[in-house]
């Protein structure tokens, strides 16, 4: 740490006395300069312990006021040769301006003060070049870790006690410590816009924080944040700056892995399309954990690019592959797809009947045409047999099917009228999940109990039992020829 005044002036053997701005002598000192010139300022640069025996007598509050706008740290007056004591005027103008003014005794020479500074300077820097040279050898011990990128920020905001970020192009935090530090983001805009123009850094302050800001060399450009109730001394900068460039690292062999892991994604899945499962399988198991018990529904999702990108982000716990401009997934059950479409927005999805290893081509293909047939009719979710469905309905006679429709759901629709439940809708939503009592509860909000009790009523006005795959086939026929409401 910076030697100050305060410091200085506790130097017994110095025996230096403040006559003036005491409340400022917490101000560091960056060097000593002895003057005796009227108007020093030419040859300043801040920050200096400025000596003087008052040779050349100034007018007292001028001269003060020139020093106290240089910057100078405060003032050394020599007594004893030129003058007995600190003459009054000198001593009323720095009290008035709060400049330190310390009494220098006539036993105390310049060079005294000059070489107790001096060592104090080099001892503050050789403390900053060890700190600065340990916080590197740290960052970089954490950079080639199996961490991440994330680790290096953690690590970073406590090498430098500041909060920290991490955000990505778009200015969306990736990591932060600590979290409450996320906040900080949304100030954030301008500045991130200049660095976007190829600006290396910014500044601000928000909040009370000094914030400096790096832009990290990637692509697209990625943001390291530094917000400190402080300013940053320059060990700290050396230990930002050695951090900007170890993420730029790690986030671009990051990128690099996640490029290569996709690569694998899709030859694993061609494999399984090809027909060599047990090798594809032996290969997803020993990297991402294996697969679900057969049989799969095969899901595909389309959308537009950063819309899949984003689903893939939000995959967990399945293994997805991309393949043709579509992200497949095998899913764990049949209602995977309606859960995953309702929280991640922006995807179509299609969803294959029900397949082994052994037919895993085909439920990727029924996937695929349910995918892209649900984007074109801007639906959340369709499945292989609905869409299979409507292929039909186009071989049918219009008025033929609409009569055939009419008349098997007209009891349905007669007892909905009344009032006294909701047999069409539920028996969609039945159908829908082929037969599953409790994804199709579930989905309509109602206890599965209930769910029964609207089948039977259906099965006592239709005179046929719904275990008959016959009628449920012609009851899925005739709503797709007359839907009602969903």
């Amino acid at each position: 740490m910076a030697l100050t005044l305060r410091g200085l002036a506790s130097e017994r053997s110095l025996g230096l006395r403040v006559r003036a701005g005491e409340a400022e002598l917490d101000r560091p000192i960056g060097w000593v300069h002895a003057t005796e010139l009227a108007d020093p300022t030419a040859f300043l640069e801040g920050g200096e312990l400025l000596l003087t025996i008052g040779l050349n007598p100034a007018e007292p509050a001028g001269y003060v006021r020139r020093l106290a706008a240089a910057g100078v740290a405060g003032i050394g007056f020599g007594t004893g040769l030129v003058h007995d004591e600190i003459p009054p005027g000198l001593v009323e103008a720095a009290g008035a301006a709060g400049l330190p003014l310390l009494e220098v005794p006539k036993r105390t020479p310049f060079i005294a003060i000059s070489r107790t500074v001096s060592r104090a300077v080099a001892a503050d820097e050789y403390a900053s070049l060890v700190r600065t040279g340990r916080g590197q050898q740290e960052l970089t011990r954490t950079a080639v870790g199996k961490r991440g990128a994330g680790a290096v920020v953690r690590k970073l905001a406590r090498l430098v006690d500041a909060s920290v970020l991490l955000l990505d192009a778009g200015g969306t935090p990736l990591e932060a410590v600590p979290a409450s530090a996320r906040s900080l983001a949304a100030g954030l805009g301008a500045e991130l816009t200049r660095l976007r123009s190829r600006v290396a850094s910014a500044g601000s302050r928000i909040d009370g924080h000094e914030v400096v800001i790096q832009a990290l060399d990637t692509r697209p450009r990625s943001f390291l944040v530094v917000a400190a109730r402080r300013s940053l001394d320059p060990a700290d900068q050396h230990i930002v700056n050695t951090a900007a460039s170890l993420l730029s690292l790690a986030l671009e062999r990051n990128r690099e892995q996640e490029g290569a892991l996709r690569r694998v994604r899709t030859g694993l899945l061609e494999l399984l399309a090809a027909g060599q499962a047990e090798l594809a399988v032996r290969a997803i198991t020993t990297l991402w954990g294996g697969l679900p018990l057969e049989p799969w529904p095969v899901v595909a999702l389309a959308g537009s690019a950063s819309a899949r990108q984003a689903a893939a982000d939000a995959l967990e716990d399945v293994f997805f592959a991309e393949s043709g401009g579509l992200v497949v997934v095998i899913a764990p059950d049949d209602g995977w797809a309606e859960a995953f479409t309702a929280r991640v927005g922006g995807v179509h999805a299609g969803v294959s009947e029900p397949v082994g290893r052994a037919g895993f081509a085909d439920g990727l293909r029924q996937a695929e045409q349910a995918a892209r047939a649900a984007q074109a009719a801007r639906v959340p979710v369709l499945r292989f047999a609905e869409h299979a469905g409507r292929g039909l309905l186009d071989l049918l006679d219009p008025d033929t099917a609409r009569a055939f429709a009419d008349a098997l759901l007209a009891p349905l629709r007669r007892h909905d009228e009344t009032g006294r439940g909701d047999l069409v809708v539920s028996l969609r939503c039945w159908l829908e999940h082929h037969g599953h009592w409790d994804l199709a509860a579930s989905r309509l909000g109602v206890h599965r109990h209930t769910l029964r009790n609207r089948m039977r009523k259906v099965e006592e006005l239709t005179g046929r039992s719904l275990d008959s795959p016959g009628l449920r086939s012609e009851l899925w026929l005739a709503l797709q020829v007359d839907p009602g409401p969903r």
